[in-house]
């Protein structure tokens, strides 16, 4: 049991340093072919960061244990919404802007109910229902990319006064294929090892 968890906990340091190397290789380039700091932020990073999750319901869907996959994505939101955002406002209220309270949130709201919706008229999430999922998804991120292209204009003299101080091309690739690596063999030890201390405890 002992030997499960402290694979468990290299499987979860594996996750967050291989997310960690896959932003920054690939924010690095992206910076590197002039793409504003605030589409880097809203595609680039925020894919990133729940790239672990990714990982974990991947490797457990292909697995056979769907459960996992789809409680490691209720999970993961809850923990942002209330655990993230609430200890985040505990430290100093959040403020929201005006796109946020408007778009995003309702957006976040529809997304939410639809698939509340496929979850509850059959026994699983079909490949027809997951088409719709990553289209919405693409939807989520043209708008982003949108919103961020009107924002990004003053972000465009700071990148070419930072040019040239970048990493190398050839670094950040291996920074980026590192990262995947270590997403991969992350989620791997996270998922096979977390099964078992579940069935140890039946």
């Amino acid at each position: 049991m002992f030997l499960l968890v402290i694979l468990i906990i290299v499987g979860f340091i594996l996750l967050i340093v291989g997310a960690d190397l896959l932003v920054d290789g690939a924010s690095e380039i992206a910076k590197k072919f002039h793409i504003p700091e605030i589409i880097i932020g809203l595609t680039i990073v925020s894919i990133g960061t729940s790239m672990p999750e990714l990982f974990v319901s991947i490797t457990s869907a292909i697995d056979g244990y769907s459960d996992m996959a789809l409680g490691n994505v209720i999970g993961s939101n809850l923990s942002n919404l209330l655990l993230i955002l609430g200890l985040s406002a505990l430290i100093k209220p959040v403020a929201f802007q005006k796109e946020t309270r408007q778009f995003e949130i309702p957006m976040c709201l529809l997304f939410t109910i639809i698939l509340m919706i496929f979850c509850n008229t059959s026994q699983g999430i079909s490949r027809a229902e997951s088409i719709v999922l990553l289209f919405l998804f693409c939807l989520f991120i043209v708008y982003t990319i949108y919103m961020g292209k009107k924002k990004s204009q003053s972000e465009k003299e700071e990148i070419k006064t930072e040019e040239g101080k970048h990493k190398g091309t050839i670094k950040n690739i291996v920074l980026v294929i590192l990262g995947i690596l270590g997403l991969k063999f992350g989620g791997d030890l996270v998922v096979n090892n977390a099964v078992k201390v579940a069935q140890s405890f039946n």
